[in-house]
């Protein structure tokens, strides 16, 4: 037993360690907001697999999965263990509460912690899905967001970086002081030089995407009418030159490519589909790296309030698409739009009029900043309804069992 009180600590949007009982809670909401099932699936449902299944959108993938679309199958993500100073990992706690939600609602699904990069983790995967769901996978949604990636076939690691392409962009940002208080600040971020785009690109491309598919298919493992998307976000013109037009966006660009070419070598080997899906914002641990996406976020939240469609939400309408319960829908990109609340033209231009007049002096009357600091901390399993944060919680969460 290894339990102890946890306070927040942290630096700026980075927490040094994580809440047990709030992680766990926060699942358990999210798995409460989730609809359930309009049928119970046939048989055992379908088999899945969830690339980046511990935090953001991919863990809204796996809580959608399980309770909507009735999956089983496999979650792979890249956690730390409890230490002897720090806790583990947000999304070590948030597996080990998804899994006792999916044991509890009768789905297998088998949680692997690992490098979703390497080819190890890959074979790891196909051989659970021959060993335990009988050779077959139907869907697979890859959520990846990570800072390097080693090249299996070269040995090569490459750095991805958030950099404008062409020329240097200022903008506006959000930061909060030591005691809380709100800061909105212009930083200017130098635009990419030498391989910086390529660099990017082979970090957050399709290239691991598409290497997924193809270990899969070696292996003989795609089901007929197999589908697969890559999850994605576009964003609003005002963080576009950080983020869409910048190194980022490439890879995006990337991952779109990559999804065509992956939709015509499914429809011929198994009748299969390959999609984007373009999400809408969210405070995730990624996107607060991102200059000027904490204010726009907190902005967006201000005109729309409760009308911020939050990503379990979102995802159950793309699982709901991708099981046929609705029709796949795409734009004339082949994407599925799961961002036009966000990118609505009388949204857009209500927080670009915010945008403008945001000062470190206007900021608390102009977004939620109450909802965008309790996010934040949320993702490390504070300010959770419910949760007592004076008591005792233990951190020695053993990671689920196969």
């Amino acid at each position: 037993m290894n339990q102890r009180v946890i306070s927040p600590r942290n630096r700026g949007f980075l927490f040094l360690d994580s809440h047990p009982a709030g992680c766990r809670e926060l699942v358990n909401t999210m798995w409460r907001d989730i609809p359930a099932s309009r049928a119970e699936p046939a048989g055992d449902g379908p088999v899945a697999v969830v690339i980046g299944s511990s935090a953001g959108y991919g863990l809204a993938a796996t809580l959608a999965g399980l309770k909507r679309a009735g999956i089983r199958g496999v979650g792979v993500c890249f956690e730390k263990a409890p230490g002897a100073r720090r806790t583990a990992t947000a999304g070590w706690y948030r597996t080990a509460a998804t899994s006792d939600l999916a044991r509890a609602a009768g789905r297998d699904m088998v949680f692997l912690n690992g490098d979703a990069f390497s080819d190890p983790m890959k074979d790891q995967v196909a051989d659970v899905l021959q060993e335990r769901f009988q050779g077959r996978v139907d869907h697979l949604v890859y959520s990846v967001a990570a800072p390097r990636r080693t090249d299996p076939d070269t040995g090569a690691t490459y750095a991805s970086v958030l950099k404008p392409i062409g020329a240097a962009h200022r903008t506006k940002t959000l930061v909060f002081d030591e005691d809380g208080n709100p800061d909105v600040r212009e930083v200017e971020t130098e635009p990419a030089l030498g391989d910086d785009i390529e660099q990017t690109v082979a970090v957050m491309g399709g290239t691991d995407w598409e290497r997924w598919i193809d270990r899969l298919a070696t292996r003989g493992l795609l089901a007929e009418g197999f589908t697969t998307a890559a999850l994605s976000y576009i964003g609003s013109p005002l963080t576009a030159a950080i983020y869409r037009q910048g190194t980022i966006g490439a890879a995006k660009a990337h991952v779109e490519a990559t999804a065509r070419a992956l939709d015509e070598r499914l429809a011929r080997l198994v009748g299969g589909r390959a999609v984007t899906s373009v999400n809408g914002a969210a405070v995730t641990q990624s996107s607060t790296a991102v200059p000027g996406i904490a204010l726009y976020t907190g902005l967006l939240r201000g005109v729309l309030g409760d009308g911020l469609i939050a990503p379990s939400d979102q995802l159950t309408d793309l699982w709901d698409q991708l099981t046929g319960v609705t029709p796949l829908v795409l734009d004339g990109e082949g994407r599925v739009r799961l961002d036009g609340w966000e990118l609505a033209d009388e949204v857009q231009r209500a927080v670009a009029e915010r945008w403008a007049k945001a000062t470190t002096d206007t900021i608390g009357d102009l977004g939620d900043l109450d909802w965008f600091r309790a996010e934040v901390q949320r993702l490390y399993g504070f300010a959770v309804p419910g949760v007592d944060y004076t008591a005792p919680t233990e951190i020695d969460t053993p990671w689920p069992g196969c």
